[in-house]
């Protein structure tokens, strides 16, 4: 997998991103080429070298000579799909948009599709998205990481009039996300990036095992304090073939005073949620009382729902988190006929080539009842008849 880790060194913007991406190695005109495929005229991509607190960085701006500077999101939404994009562009970009919608909305007081998108509609800011976009592709890149979110403060001057920092749009898309103060008496990241990075990343924190392909750094406008750059580094990963790297999170929470037989609802509610796992544990906690120690597995766009079932639904009164790595096997699905209907067969295949097979508890399960049959022998019958479909006669499975 193509990895890449956006280092906020003073912040973010499109432009910033833009400009990190063409240092990193995007042709800027395969970029001009793919963005054609808007059908948005009016403004025209100008690339350049400049330097930073000396370092060399990638300028990007967009040049737009149409006056247009607040769309409505069905506006936007319509530019979008009647585009020749990429129909994952698309996709990605509509919702990037929506979730800016959203968070206007929610601060204006408005329907989302009511509301102007003032500076986040004009063709700067859907060059700089879609761009952004299209060039995560062109450089093939599947997962994305950001470093912590630098914040800075003062105020800017917007469509209301002066906006204290950082904007209240960028802070509502940074919901859940880490941030840290910044130094930087000034907007450090904009709406717009705020957006695509929460949209497109995996995770927020440090830099990623890869193997170091590329670094790039993308330039912002103004000149301050700090180097005024956004770097991004891109790389490989290297698990053994067949192997997927998932950074994910694990919420915790110790209980040493709830009806056991609470447990298993609030189990199901997290599941039904997204965790991609729930396991108890029993502890000694103070006062040499038994415990247990909930354990959630999720992702990180799923922490916020799940944590707050844990408040709801148990007793704990807090909730750590713990970032991880998990290396896991790439499973595929296939349907085999026995007697007694249809079974799913869960199968993987090891880095050495070696293939393992599980029978879906669930299916076996309705069909021993369905058929008054053991389920043991409906879990052998599917087993064995995945293997005469596949010659797989050495699989293993393990339940």
């Amino acid at each position: 997998m193509t990895l890449a880790y956006f280092d906020l060194i003073a912040g973010a913007s499109g432009d910033m991103l833009l400009g990190a991406l063409i240092d990193a190695g995007l042709s800027a005109d395969r970029l001009r080429a793919d963005l054609a495929a808007l059908h948005l005229p009016g403004f025209e991509l100008n690339v350049r070298r400049v330097r930073k607190n000396g370092f060399s960085a990638t300028k990007v701006d967009v040049l737009v000579s149409d006056t247009v500077t607040e769309r409505h999101l069905p506006e936007i939404e319509d530019l979008i799909t009647q585009s020749d994009l990429p129909a994952a562009v698309q996709e990605r970009a509509l919702t990037i948009f929506r979730r800016m919608g959203a968070v206007e909305a929610g601060i204006h007081g408005l329907a989302i599709d009511q509301v102007h998108l003032h500076e986040l509609g004009g063709v700067d800011t859907i060059v700089d998205v879609t761009g952004v976009l299209l060039g995560l592709d062109a450089l093939g890149v599947t997962e994305i990481y950001v470093s912590p979110v630098p914040l800075g403060r003062g105020f800017v001057r917007g469509a209301h009039g002066q906006i204290p920092l950082p904007a209240p749009a960028t802070v509502g898309l940074l919901a859940e996300v880490p941030v840290v103060g910044s130094p930087v008496e000034a907007e450090t990241v904009t709406p717009t990036a705020a957006a695509l990075l929460t949209t497109l990343a995996e995770g927020f924190g440090p830099l990623p095992a890869m193997r170091l392909s590329a670094v790039g750094y993308g330039a912002g406008s103004r000149d301050l304090p700090i180097p005024n750059l956004l770097r991004v580094f891109l790389g490989e990963t290297e698990p053994a073939e067949g192997v997927r790297i998932e950074s994910l999170l694990m919420l915790e929470s110790n209980i040493d005073d709830q009806n056991p037989e609470f447990y298993a609802h609030a189990m199901e509610k997290l599941f039904a949620a997204g965790a991609l796992d729930v396991f108890l544990t029993p502890i000694q906690m103070k006062k040499n009382r038994p415990g247990t120690r909930v354990s959630v597995l999720c992702r990180e766009r799923d922490a916020a729902p799940l944590r707050e079932i844990l408040f709801r639904e148990t007793s704990t009164l807090g909730v750590r988190v713990t970032p991880l790595r998990r290396y896991a096997l790439k499973r595929e699905t296939a349907a085999v006929e026995t007697p007694w209907g249809t079974v799913r067969v869960k199968i993987a295949r090891l880095p050495d080539g070696s293939v393992k097979a599980a029978p879906e508890y669930e299916d076996c399960r309705r069909a021993a009842e369905a058929g008054d049959v053991p389920l043991r022998e409906v879990y052998r019958v599917a087993l064995r008849q995945w293997e005469s479909l596949t010659g797989a006669a050495d699989a293993r499975a393990s339940e």
